[in-house]
């Protein structure tokens, strides 16, 4: 007799709702989170689905780590400090072996980021997972997409393309090395949010976004929502020991530029201030609109949803 949805909630992840900002977890009809004086609360949800967001036939611990850090990274950009999440489960079948496997990959994220597991919900579909973070920002600091301004700098953490290179190997389009490939294959399938990252960054960048869609697409976000313009140096990109055994340049920077799925952050930073070591400087803000990279190459637009 197969499982009932209340007893596969509790038997894979009711252990994983506590945490210090926790009044009330799993359970009930809804959890309750407490902020502290001074905070008021930061919620973004994202959801990852079979086929689109990652490879059919992945390893259900690396889907459940990946839907976690997808959704925290949110958190990061905005410089959050993490309260709680919830998930929503579609499953085509209540497949346990599955779920255990799942729910191994969910505690390494509620682990590693801190982020205790308040509440969810499934059903039935085609394998589709959404993860609302819940996060407490001071009242008068948050970061922005909108506060950049003319003579900022423009910074990114981490390694990029890493991700659109993992793809690459899956799809068969290129074929690094034995080590590049595992390597490359952890940054898609584990990504790391930058939440340290962004709390340093709090009341220091003058705007800031995660890097879920390529660079080019979510740094002109930045551009659009403040009213800048955005100066890129390609020469300037920091890439992976991986990405650069890519004897196309080009292809290298197609996948830094427009890949996405880095989960890095992208951050201005007023000329005064001095970037958090493992930052790197890629380009300047100006007056005027748009990214600018001085490339004739073809670049996508970044990932679209529809």
């Amino acid at each position: 007799m197969a499982a009932s949805e209340f007893t596969l909630i509790y038997r894979y992840f009711s252990a994983l709702g506590r945490g210090e900002a926790v009044d009330l977890s799993v359970g009930d009809d809804c959890a309750i989170l407490r902020l502290l004086p001074g905070e008021r609360l930061a919620t973004s949800v994202d959801t990852v689905v079979e086929g689109v967001h990652f490879p059919e036939g992945s390893f259900p611990e690396d889907i459940g780590f990946r839907a976690v850090s997808v959704a925290v990274s949110d958190l990061a950009a905005m410089g959050a400090r993490p309260l709680g999440m919830t998930i929503a489960l579609t499953l085509p079948e209540a497949d346990e072996f599955w779920l255990n496997a799942f729910s191994q990959g969910v505690t390494q994220a509620v682990s590693a980021y801190d982020l205790p597991l308040v509440g969810g919900d499934t059903t039935r579909g085609a394998l589709t997972i959404t993860v609302q973070v819940l996060g407490a920002l001071p009242l008068d600091q948050a970061l922005l997409r909108s506060g950049a301004s003319a003579g900022d700098a423009v910074y990114v953490s981490g390694t990029l393309g890493d991700a659109a290179g993992a793809l690459a190997f899956l799809s068969g389009q290129w074929q690094p090395s034995v080590d590049h490939a595992e390597f490359l294959l952890q940054r898609f399938n584990r990504p790391t949010a930058r939440l340290a990252l962004g709390r340093q960054l709090l009341g220091r960048a003058s705007a800031a976004i995660d890097i879920s869609d390529g660079l080019l697409a979510d740094a002109g976000h930045i551009a659009a929502a403040s009213g800048v313009r955005i100066n890129i140096d390609p020469d300037a990109l920091p890439l992976s020991a991986a990405i650069l055994t890519q004897e196309d340049s080009g292809q290298r920077l197609r996948w830094a530029l427009g890949g996405g799925d880095d989960y890095e952050l992208c951050f201005c930073l007023p000329m005064a201030e001095h970037a958090p070591a493992g930052c790197t400087l890629i380009g300047t803000v100006e007056e005027g609109e748009g990214v600018f990279t001085g490339l004739e190459l073809d670049f996508s637009s970044g990932y679209q949803h529809f």
